[in-house]
């Protein structure tokens, strides 16, 4: 194996969060440019030399290239093992649970998550680190200082490899194994789920859709509702990954899963329907005339948990980011469990997940998962309703409303305000948060505020402090409003104003979600301004 010492020069836009470094495609081919992050990963992190690392991504446009080119700069930096998923590809929540499963010093996830794809598209990479989680900002800051300062990058000459078939090839000193993507994860679910009692239901009159938005998840759902399961493979939808999603935008959300959402609004409506996202890791959950909310969704998880072989043993604890619903709040209470509070972003779950305080988690950008990985997964979250269902024996609206006459309902809305220029943005932030101390006290009508603050997150685990990280008016245990910025898209802002109203009376519990807010909305728009600050009649996305 042949290495070469290429020259290169620093890029200074190459500042990543903790969920990988997204760009559009057209930036990623830049000569040298994915070869500078890659490189300055390799120089922060301990010795590599042979230990196994984890590549694979969501089949997005330029995965294929960008894989080649990190296998050959493992192979150059002394990796012992590269595995790699059949065809480059790898679901997010999979290759985390694979780094943990094989030792490994950890992995490279090619993804820009629900990001449109294409030639014009996204395109996204993230190392995550030997515990399966997302790298920590410390790494994160290490290693953007490092692609500041780069003038070289090693990489082995090596032709194109054929990633199409499994087989393990040596490269000279380094094994690089292509595997069967979905083996290990399908193994996983297995021993968390009842399969038998899925089987059963999807045999029975049950009928199910899952969408898979053209993402990396189709072949997973095909592989374990389909061939382990007995669904009938009628009820997928989009199951071939495509580079570019189809053309489509893959977030499972009522605007770009709309056919999906329609459908369960008609007169032969499936009993149980959800999509995931291009990579993997978020789900959305319907039943008949009824959208579940991503923060019911957990609550109604955390509560039935002993329906599952997996969690029959009990919750540790329970975690939401910030902005999502408090629904799992009245479920650990009830529990008798801790529930915790995080900032949007995984890696505050994983530090949870890694000390054993938590066992499920959550956040509002449709995101849930446990402590079998370190990533959200959107098709065990799939399964784990399935299962609930079928030990159950009743529909998703059924179970809601018992959850609800149970717990009480939060109705919740997330408005998305898209495309906004970040000065104007950052602007209305600033001009709110310096109204928060006035808040405290003043009432709209029936509700009085009771804290008004820039969430300040601590850290139970590291220590650590996290500030600005979304603001909040809370009116006691009856509502809230939370305004934040998105972190998540490569153009121009994204501001979200959360709505939250808790309705305890069991005969206010099958209201109209956007009726039950109204008033909340006005008395949002009165303190933030958001609509006549932006010059917007309406958000672009409602959720």
């Amino acid at each position: 194996m042949r290495i070469a010492e290429v020259e290169t020069r620093p890029f200074r836009d190459q500042k990543p969060g903790t969920a990988g470094l997204r760009k559009k495609v057209r930036v990623f081919q830049q000569p040298h440019y994915l070869e500078n992050f890659a490189q300055a990963i390799f120089e922060c992190l301990d010795d590599v030399t042979g230990r196994t690392l984890i590549v694979g991504g969501d089949g997005r446009y330029h995965n294929d290239v960008a894989i080649q080119t990190l296998i050959r700069m493992a192979a150059a930096h002394g990796i012992g093992r590269i595995v790699v998923g059949q065809g480059g590809l790898l679901s997010t929540p999979a290759a985390s649970h694979l780094i943990r499963l094989r030792g490994a010093i950890g992995g490279f996830v090619l993804t820009a998550s629900h990001n449109p794809a294409g030639p014009g598209g996204d395109f996204g990479v993230k190392f995550n680190v030997a515990s399966g989680g997302q790298a920590s900002e410390q790494l994160t800051n290490a290693i953007f200082e490092r692609t500041t300062r780069l003038s070289r990058y090693r990489i082995a000459r090596l032709p194109p490899l054929d990633l199409s078939r499994r087989r393990e090839v040596d490269l000279g000193g380094c094994i690089l194994e292509v595997i069967d993507p979905i083996a290990d994860y399908a193994a996983l679910m297995q021993s968390l789920f009842d399969f038998e009692a899925i089987r059963a239901l999807l045999r029975s009159p049950f009928h199910m859709r899952f969408d898979a938005m053209h993402g990396v998840t189709g072949p997973y759902a095909r592989r374990i509702l389909v061939d382990m399961l007995d669904a009938p493979p009628q009820a997928l939808l989009r199951s071939e990954p495509l580079a570019d999603f189809g053309g489509g935008h893959p977030d499972p959300n009522l605007r770009y899963a709309d056919d999906l959402v329609r459908s369960c609004f008609a007169p032969q409506a499936p009993d149980f329907a959800a999509a995931s996202d291009g990579d993997g890791d978020r789900n959305m959950i319907l039943g008949r005339g009824l959208f579940v909310s991503p923060g019911d969704s957990l609550a109604a998880l955390a509560r039935l948990a002993d329906c599952t072989p997996g969690y029959r043993r009990g919750l540790a604890g329970v975690a939401r980011s910030m902005p999502t619903s408090r629904a799992v709040d009245l479920v650990a209470q009830r529990l008798g469990i801790p529930r915790f509070e995080t900032p949007t972003g995984w890696r505050f779950f994983c530090n949870l997940l890694e000390a054993g305080r938590i066992t499920l988690c959550g956040e509002e950008s449709f995101g849930t998962s446990s402590d079998h990985t370190r990533e959200k997964d959107g098709l065990w979250a799939v399964l784990f309703w399935l299962n609930v269902l079928a030990v159950r024996g009743i529909g998703v609206a059924e179970l809601m409303r018992e959850h609800w006459r149970t717990m009480g309902r939060h109705y919740y809305r997330r408005h998305d305000y898209e495309d906004l220029d970040e000065d104007l943005a950052r602007e209305l932030l600033e001009a709110l948060r310096a109204r928060l101390p006035r808040l405290r006290g003043e009432r709209f009508g029936a509700l009085q505020v009771t804290a008004a603050e820039d969430f300040e997150y601590h850290d139970p685990v590291d220590g650590s402090t996290s500030a600005h990280q979304g603001l909040r008016i809370v009116f006691g245990d009856e509502a809230r409003i939370v305004v934040r910025l998105s972190g998540t898209g490569t153009g121009a802002a994204t501001l979200r104003l959360y709505l939250e109203r808790y309705e305890g009376d069991s005969a206010e519990l099958e209201g109209d979600v956007d009726a039950k807010l109204a008033g909340l909305s006005r008395v949002a728009e009165r303190i933030t301004g958001v609509r006549r600050r932006t010059g917007r009649d309406q958000p672009s996305l409602v959720t």
